[in-house]
């Protein structure tokens, strides 16, 4: 569930994909997006070792749209994509922490991680 406050909602429906798209991007921070530096050589280039979440990691989002007549922006609208993301990986951060007991300190937060965490809270 996400609620955002967006000014003046022009395209409902536009607005809706901004909350979506930017709650999926907080997830791939959160879970897969790495850059992998070897030497100082990046070695993550492309899609397909930076993996970014697809249509079918999409969880359901339930998008709460509240207008207000405080937006600055074009016809009083506000931006909304990237509100959306910050809250996505300190969420999935702590809902990791409380189902393993510890935390794991760097984004992206993977299953190696999560080894090396449980085994430094033993």
């Amino acid at each position: 569930v996400g609620a955002h406050d967006v000014g003046q909602a022009i395209n409902p429906q536009a607005v809706e994909g901004q909350i979506e798209g930017g709650a999926l991007m907080g997830q791939g921070y959160a879970l897969s997006e790495e850059l992998i530096y070897q030497e100082g050589k990046l070695v993550s280039p492309s899609f397909s070792e930076y993996l970014i979440p697809t249509s079918m990691d999409m969880p359901e989002i339930k998008a709460i749209i509240l207008e207000s007549r405080s937006g600055l922006g074009p016809f009083g609208a506000k931006g909304v994509g990237e509100p959306a993301l910050t809250p996505v990986a300190p969420a999935i951060a702590n809902a990791v922490a409380n189902a393993i007991g510890t935390r794991v300190f760097d984004l992206p937060i993977t299953p190696e991680k999560v080894v090396n965490a449980l085994g430094k809270g033993r």
